[in-house]
């Protein structure tokens, strides 16, 4: 395996953070030895030589088209309900959204 990039304590407690989640000290440790391992991984797949392999946007375009068809459904427009009538069962809202109270407090 080649020199793969160290998830230190500090970057798991600043990302923990961002996420606003409180962690442990054990489940710091735990999350340091997983993040670790999954670098690791990625640093495994680094090393594939995909020099002939052709990018790809979408998996569909691995599938033939005549397959596509029996996988997906066709788009079409659709009725969807009626804002006035949904806003008027709603608790709170200005017309045209919701109103929702916050949740995330920082």
């Amino acid at each position: 395996m080649s020199d793969s990039p160290t998830v230190s304590v500090e970057d798991v407690r600043r990302v923990a953070g961002l996420a606003n989640l409180e962690l442990t000290a054990d489940e710091e440790v735990r999350m340091l030895r997983d993040l670790n391992a999954i670098l690791g991984h990625v640093s495994q797949l680094n090393e594939l030589d995909t020099a002939e392999v052709l990018p790809m946007a979408q998996v569909s375009e691995v599938i033939g088209n005549s397959q596509l068809q029996e996988v997906l459904r066709s788009d079409e427009t659709r009725p969807s309900l009626d804002r006035d009538r949904v806003m008027a069962g709603a608790p709170e809202t200005n017309g045209a959204f919701f109103k929702v109270p916050k949740v995330i407090e920082r």
